[in-house]
């Protein structure tokens, strides 16, 4: 498998590096980096019978439906990853007992030709009544309700969170 990540070690710069799938080796120095997973949390948001998808305004996927959440800060758990990318992208402030697990998945998120392997944990919580969304426009073109039924998987940009859906409306 190839991997664009590095062009030249990062301990002595040597051109001589190899991959397999895990790990860079560099043939002169011995230097090994392994390429750990990232984590990221996304969040299936819920009101009634619909769930709140943000349409995506930057790549990768951008214009491709999303669920609200990101990648996981050092030192953080994964519910605070989840209130926090709440916060951050639609203004919501969900108290930390009310995000429940439901999964993970395994995710492909390149950024700028570099490929992340993430590990998508997913939770569920319900969209608080009487709160106003704010969107980061930065992030996030708009924000969509959609009936359960109504979903079509394939506008979903990301396969980990396609999978996700599609879990959470089999098991329901």
């Amino acid at each position: 498998m190839e991997n664009k990540s590095f062009n030249f070690c990062p301990n002595c710069a040597s051109k001589n590096i190899s991959f397999d799938f895990r790990r860079f080796t560099c043939n002169d120095c011995e230097m090994v980096y392994y390429q750990n997973v990232a984590t990221a949390t996304a969040v299936i948001l819920r009101k009634d019978d619909e769930i709140l998808f943000t349409i995506r305004n930057r790549e990768p996927q951008k214009g491709k439906l999303d669920l609200p959440g990101g990648f996981t800060d050092p030192d953080e758990t994964a519910e605070k990853s989840c209130q926090r990318e709440l916060k951050e992208e639609l203004n919501l402030d969900i108290p930390l007992e009310n995000f429940k697990y439901l999964l993970s998945q395994p995710n492909n998120y390149e950024y700028k030709t570099i490929p992340y392997k993430t590990c998508d944990l997913i939770y569920e919580a319900t969209f608080p009544i009487g709160t106003e969304l704010v969107i980061e426009e930065d992030e996030i073109e708009a924000v969509k309700w959609i009936k359960i039924n109504e979903i079509n998987l394939n506008e979903i940009g990301f396969v980990s969170l396609r999978k996700a859906v599609e879990y959470y409306i089999n098991n329901q």
